[in-house]
């Protein structure tokens, strides 16, 4: 503890820096402000563990690293549009539509129900500091109200019947459980008197301290259920929500009774008591778990690097999906959802396009429906360097439209993100606002979730040929240590440098060191980017045998046969415009040079028109909108066969290459550079003047 000052320091900043509004109820302040504070508070465990250490993120820092505070017009969005949308799809009378500030347009199913509000269970199972939660309750009070209810009786019913949470991390459940606490003190007085109701929210426990002796007390015909949850639970902290059960069925009143009839008598000194306590808890959280809800909102955990025990258990239970957290939660949570409920999301948006997630895109295609979708702008979510989407999905399978909103191209973080979805609600005839069947998305190879692209263009997909079948798109080699492996050609000097092709093992040129590497590089079509050389000296002999501390080979000078060939080329970020270059033979392509080989080099030149154009940019941008294109994206890419177009493209970009090679050439840094060419319109008595001392 320490002794606080009110006129410097934090406290002084907290109480002059921030608007009164920020923690006035009245004006929706007070749960947003306790969200920022709570990030702000780690902040700095957050970059520690996220920027610093760059390996596995290690159990006790898995809250840190990925706790995010969700932007409270996104809480809005997935909740009227699952919550909100679920009661009016059963009250088509209700007049809660008018309520709900970010319900997208869309088509309303009617469904005949008697489900009472009572019945209503939204979850959320990695709740944070309970933004959502929170957000959930004003939306239930309106719903109770307009149902008859007293708003004290509704706030005492909210807090037992309807909301639920979860969490791993002690602090972030202290404040959610403090924030429904506050909320449901705004409408009862007597809600904090001890023993009038408790939240459903718990944080999760870990189970691998249960001393031996209490089990020993417990029955028999009890023992092998209870151990089965014990074992489940006893790295809990880590596993958090995505614990699976295995659609096993447990009868937990029983084991709640069983565990209650304990005795404990005397000194109780295996903490009998507090294994009695721990265990109720635990019995709570996995009754939450493998119960199904109409509504599961989360922002869910955005990580990838695994420790050994998280990553052996995420590709065990979810080996399809585990790619990253946030993938896990997305089919656990949308099979958590009752069928005909909604789960809601706000993830990085890589799950729509790229090959890691291709699983997870198959799989709710053709099993859920997306119902709505928020696709934000690169860098609009300030508070991570990770591109955002928000959606909902509904637990049904039919062949119903859905909303799309697609904000790529407005800069300027969350506020104008926000502003522009209140423009597509009150202009449903917005530009940036498609209507679209998710049964076109299999229509494109990997399945992009490319709600913007049009009918002719789906049907180029469906009657076109895949550039695999005309060319063979290959990475290349993986030095693992480019600073000592790769020069920039300049710096070894031409002399030490192949410049050709290596046909003949044991000619004079392959016993040379340093060969042109393809390391893709900046923008820039047709021709160029001949920076790099790379140590291959004796076949690679030192690349192939590069080891680390422990032996294994770190290398992967992979696709080998494909070295020295001529290519078109690519760069694997490319955050503008789609850029295709011709790669004379003489190259090892590297795995940032993404390389399409052929040995009909007319057809690599007629492809490279093809690509080269604002078309080929726009279905590059369909396939993955993403800074990197892979090689699966470049192998699914429609061609239309047509002569005629194709002689005439072959000419043009024959001639293209030509003009951007002279071009290169015509640059110092370029090993075939002779003169400038400002030089070559300089009378000959003139020129020795222009000429450097050594030339």
């Amino acid at each position: 503890m320490f002794t606080p000052s009110y006129h410097d320091g934090v406290i002084q900043h907290l109480i002059t820096d921030v608007s009164e509004d920020d923690f006035n109820v009245a004006v929706g302040g007070q749960v947003e402000i306790i969200g920022w504070l709570y990030q702000y508070y780690n902040t700095e465990p957050h970059d520690q563990v996220v920027n610093i250490t760059g390996g596995p993120v290690k159990k006790n820092d898995i809250p840190a690293a990925t706790q995010l505070f969700t932007t409270d017009w996104v809480v809005k969005y997935m909740v009227d549009n699952s919550l909100g949308k679920y009661w009016l799809e059963r009250h088509s009378e209700s007049n809660l539509k008018d309520k709900l500030e970010f319900l997208l347009p869309s088509d309303i199913e009617v469904i005949s129900d008697d489900e009472s509000v009572e019945d209503l269970k939204i979850i959320d199972n990695a709740m944070g500091s309970g933004h959502i939660l929170v957000y959930a309750f004003d939306v239930l009070m309106e719903i109770y109200q307009e149902q008859g209810y007293s708003v004290r009786d509704a706030a005492t019913l909210i807090i037992k019947n309807n909301l639920f949470g979860l969490e791993i991390d002690q602090r972030a459940y202290q404040l959610s459980y403090f924030a429904l606490m506050m909320k449901a003190r705004q409408f009862n007085r007597r809600a904090l008197r001890k023993g009038s109701f408790e939240p459903n929210v718990f944080v999760f426990e870990d189970t691998d301290d249960i001393p031996e002796e209490f089990m020993t007390r417990i029955p028999e015909e009890s023992q092998a259920d209870l151990a089965d949850i014990i074992d489940r639970f006893s790295n809990a902290r880590e596993l958090g929500s995505i614990i699976d059960f295995d659609n096993k069925d447990y009868n937990f009143e029983a084991l709640r009774d069983t565990i209650k009839s304990v005795e404990v008598e005397g000194l109780d000194v295996f903490g009998l008591q507090e294994t009695k306590d721990k265990l109720l808890r635990v019995l709570s959280i996995a009754e939450i778990l493998t119960n199904r809800y109409e509504v599961v909102v989360t922002n869910p955990p955005y990580m990838n690097k695994m420790d050994a025990a998280l990553k052996k258990y995420v590709k065990k239970h979810y080996a399809d999906y585990s790619g990253d957290l946030f993938s896990v939660f997305i089919f656990n949570n949308s099979n958590l959802a009752k069928v005909g409920g909604y789960s809601a999301f706000m993830t990085p948006f890589v799950w729509m396009f790229i090959k890691t997630y291709e699983k997870l895109r198959k799989y709710l295609i053709e099993t859920k429906k997306i119902d709505s979708l928020i696709q934000m702008e690169y860098s609009a979510f300030e508070e991570a360097t990770v591109p955002i989407n928000t959606f909902v999905m509904k637990n049904v399978t039919n062949e119903a439209v859905g909303t799309y909103v697609k904000l790529s191209a407005f800069k300027g973080g969350m506020d104008v993100q926000k502003d522009k979805v209140l423009e597509a609600i009150a202009n449903s005839d917005t530009s940036y606002l498609y209507r679209t069947n998710q049964a076109n998305f299999a229509k494109i190879p990997g399945m992009p979730i490319a709600y913007w692209a049009s009918a002719n263009l789906i049907h180029d997909f469906e009657v076109g040929t895949r550039m695999d079948e005309l060319v063979d798109a290959r990475q290349g080699l993986a030095t693992a240590n480019n600073n000592r492996f790769l020069r920039l050609w300049y710096e070894v000097g031409n002399t030490n440098i192949s410049f050709h092709s290596v046909s003949i093992p044991d000619s004079i040129e392959s016993q040379k060191m340093w060969f042109p590497c393809n390391k893709g590089g900046a923008y820039r079509k047709w021709f160029g980017n001949y920076d790099y050389v790379v140590n291959w000296k004796n076949n690679g002999h030192d690349i192939r045998n590069f080891t680390d501390s422990n032996g294994k080979v770190r290398s992967r000078p992979q696709n080998t046969n494909y070295y020295f060939r001529e290519a078109i080329t690519w760069s694997d970020i490319t955050s503008g415009s789609f850029s295709l270059r011709y790669r004379e033979p003489g190259s090892i392509h590297d795995h940032k040079g993404m390389s399409a080989f052929s040995k009909d080099h007319e057809l690599l030149i007629m492809i490279l028109a093809i690509l080269n154009t604002p078309v080929g940019d726009h279905i590059f941008k369909i396939l993955n909108p993403t800074v990197s294109l892979e090689v699966g994206n470049f192998k699914s890419f429609p061609v239309i066969k047509n002569k005629t177009i194709e002689d005439k493209s072959f000419n043009i970009s024959r001639k293209l290459v030509q003009y951007c090679k002279e071009d290169w050439n015509t640059f110092e840094t370029s090993w075939d550079f002779t003169s400038h060419p400002l030089l070559t319109h300089i009378a000959d008595d003139n020129l020795s003047h222009c000429r450097s001392p050594v030339g």
